[in-house]
């Protein structure tokens, strides 16, 4: 049975089932995910130099959680996870970036509308990619879009959609008693941006920031690309607090499980789109009033994006089994929410799986940069399954999984100009096929313990527990059969090779100098 008439199936015997439950005891949902916002870069968390009340508020009223990691910092497959409940290797296509994605994965969301919800979405949902189901016909992975209120954007870099007035339309058209679940998905802070618009037009100081990534220098250039960044999570975040003033005066913001988030980590070289603490930890509060107890507490468990889907249904008492959604690895959120304790409240909860394989093109045959690890105890594991290719992709075609910027340009031009140097190996150099780092300690991940033999005992035990867990998940690496992901077929693939044929592909989310005229060794 294909989907399509598989969630109509589950739609009718659900409606049935649920017909004698009264629709407010079930409650919406607001998922509110950020593009390319990195943990710790909140209000909430302590930050000096980005405001965000919004996320506040969230925090303040319900969890805050400190160790929130998604499997697979880039967009399309850290979305796939979110919306499927399986790590990005469970998910055939839907582990790479610009895919085909399987029409056998259903969605939370449509999962959701086939059990009573009213479903809608505004920005940016599941991708970039294709999302179409059996019979060729596209998929609404994250709800009916609302995207017609629009309003001008403090910066020229901004998106236009007005997202909390679209949220408004959406909250007018649904029916009156039927629980809703809506997916606000901002484009901020995703490149590019206005440089300089932090200080010039949010009012920030460069002297805000308390400190530069160890893998960047500190210099003004990389400062005011900081800044720009934070402006426009703020962006996302005004629009967050709008959105919950709203539910407020409407009276649902009791009976609504809010979630505020990011997809990965912030667009800059060595986080989204690599595998270290600042690619895959994210952001995340919870809040819902009426199902949860002791609010403002800060919550230190290992939580995988995995674990999101099974909490929202089970919030919306539908089982997982028999829901039409694929098994999980992922574990409901609940029990979190009905604790009353701070900290460390599952000791199961100890560690997170990541790893990544294709994301953009930019290597030849559209291959990619494998990698799986394990966060557990404070230490990070990751083996580098194809250490002779580069990392961001290849130094001729703009190391096109790094968004173009200041500071990658910045980085680029350096090398350039003094030949090799820290900053640029950190960022873009070939890796080692294994790092070990103590993140409790060196949270920017820049000194590999890996080598060391005081350390080999932690390597080992680390390795060896995620590749159990990995082949418990049928994780084709662990059978030799790693290299299906560079095979499957990418919605705008072949762009190394035409490049190098002198054709002239679009890559318009990298800057032109970022092509390395010269070999780079």
């Amino acid at each position: 049975m294909n989907l399509t008439r598989f969630l109509s199936t589950i739609f009718l015997l659900s409606s049935a089932a649920l017909a004698a439950e009264p629709a407010q005891s079930r409650p919406n949902i607001l998922f509110a995910i950020a593009d390319d916002w990195g943990y710790g870069h909140a209000s909430a968390y302590g930050c000096g130099w980005v405001e965000t009340p919004g996320f506040d508020r969230v925090a303040k009223n319900g969890l805050l959680f400190q160790r929130a990691y998604t499997p697979n910092a880039k967009c399309a497959p850290s979305r796939a996870v979110i919306v499927t409940g399986r790590n990005s290797w469970q998910l055939k296509e839907a582990a790479n970036h610009l895919c085909y994605f399987p029409a056998e994965y259903a969605s939370f969301v449509e999962v959701l509308a086939g059990n009573g919800y009213e479903v809608g979405m505004t920005g940016k949902g599941w991708g970039p990619g294709e999302a179409k189901d059996a019979e060729g016909k596209p998929r609404q992975l994250t709800g009916k879009p609302y995207s017609k209120r629009r309003a001008q954007p403090l910066t020229s870099a901004i998106n236009a959609l007005d997202y909390a007035a679209n949220f408004a339309d959406f909250l007018a058209a649904a029916p009156e008693g039927k629980p809703w679940c809506f997916w606000y998905g901002a484009t901020e802070p995703h490149r590019g941006y206005e440089y300089g618009s932090g200080v010039a037009k949010a009012g920030k100081k460069l002297d805000q920031i308390d400190r530069v990534p160890a893998y960047w220098p500190d210099n003004e250039t990389i400062r005011n690309d900081m800044l720009d960044y934070a402006l426009e999570v703020e962006h996302y975040d005004a629009h967050l607090l709008r959105i919950l003033k709203m539910l407020e005066e409407k009276g649902l913001l009791e009976n609504t499980l809010v979630v505020a988030t990011s997809d990965h980590g912030m667009p800059f070289p060595r986080c989204k789109g690599q595998a270290y603490e600042d690619s895959n930890h994210v952001p995340l509060a919870m809040s819902w009033p009426v199902g949860m107890r002791a609010p403002g507490r800060v919550i230190e468990d290992y939580v995988s994006f995995i674990d999101l889907a099974p909490t929202f249904l089970e919030a919306a008492g539908v089982p997982w089994q028999g829901s039409g959604m694929s098994p999980t690895p992922g574990r409901s959120l609940v029990a979190l929410f009905e604790s009353e304790k701070s900290g460390q409240v599952d000791p199961t909860r100890n560690f997170v799986l990541i790893g990544k394989e294709r994301h953009d093109t930019g290597r030849p045959h559209d291959e990619g940069y494998p990698i799986r690890g394990i966060h557990k105890d404070g230490m990070l594991y990751l083996h580098n399954y194809e250490p002779e290719r580069w990392p961001g992709g290849n130094p001729e075609t703009g190391y096109l999984n790094c968004d173009g910027g200041a500071t990658k340009t910045w980085l680029l031009n350096a090398r350039r100009e003094e030949g090799q140097n820290e900053f640029w190996s950190l960022c873009f150099g070939k890796r080692p096929p294994e790092e070990l780092y103590e993140v409790k300690y060196d949270g920017d991940c820049v000194t590999n313990l890996a080598e060391k033999k005081e350390f080999a005992e932690a390597k080992g035990r680390l390795k060896a527990e995620m590749e159990a867990k990995l082949r418990a998940q049928e994780d084709p690496r662990m059978n030799g059969q790693g290299a299906i992901f560079d095979h499957y077929p990418m919605t705008n693939g072949g762009f190394y090779d035409a490049y190098l044929k002198g054709e002239k592909p679009a890559a318009g989310w990298v800057n032109p100098t970022d092509f390395e005229s010269q070999p780079v060794e």
